[in-house]
C-alpha cells in the first residue's frame, strides 16, 4: 500500500493535482510520525493494517472538521475536507454497507453465544479482529446494542 501511496504522489506532481498530492503528502507524514513514534507512541514498522488504522483515524478527523467548519459558516473549509475525504477512502477496503454490518454482527453473537450488554466488549474485539478496516465500529456497536438488549 506504501509503494502505491508513494507512486501515487509522483504521479500527481508530474500531472499538477496540487489537492492530491496535498492529501497524499499528509498521509505520508502520518505514516512517518506512527514509524517515528512521534506523540508519545513508540516507534513501530508500519504495515498495510496500519496503514489502514492511520487512513481511518485522518477520514475521522476530518469529518469532525466538516462538522464543525460547517457549524461556523466556513463552507470552503469544510468542501475541502471532504475533497480529502475523497481522496483517503479511495486507500480503505471497501467498507459494508449497513445489511452487511447488521448480517455480521448477529452471525457473530451467534456464533459467541452473546446473551446480554455484559457480552458486548467480546463481541466487539472479536468484530474488530475479523472485520479491521471493512467495518465502521460506532455503527456496529449501535446494531450489537439493538441486539443484546
Amino acid at each position: 500500500m506504501r509503494a502505491r501511496i508513494t507512486q501515487d504522489v509522483k504521479d500527481a506532481m508530474k500531472s499538477g493535482e496540487k489537492a492530491r498530492l496535498t492529501t497524499l503528502r499528509l498521509i505520508t507524514a502520518a505514516i512517518k510520525d506512527r514509524e517515528l513514534g512521534v506523540g508519545g507512541q513508540p516507534p513501530v514498522e508500519v504495515g498495510d493494517a496500519e496503514v489502514v488504522a492511520i487512513l481511518q483515524k485522518m477520514v475521522k478527523q476530518r469529518r469532525e472538521s466538516i462538522a464543525t467548519y460547517e457549524n461556523a459558516g466556513r463552507t470552503d473549509l469544510a468542501d475541502q475536507e471532504k475533497a480529502e475525504i475523497v481522496i483517503l477512502e479511495g486507500y480503505l477496503p471497501k467498507q459494508m454497507d449497513e445489511a452487511g454490518v447488521k448480517a455480521a454482527v448477529a452471525a457473530l453473537v451467534s456464533e459467541l453465544g452473546a446473551a446480554g450488554p455484559k457480552d458486548m466488549g467480546r463481541v466487539m474485539g472479536a468484530l474488530k479482529e475479523r472485520y479491521s478496516g471493512q467495518m465502521d465500529f460506532g455503527r456496529a456497536s449501535g446494531v450489537l446494542k439493538e441486539l443484546l438488549k
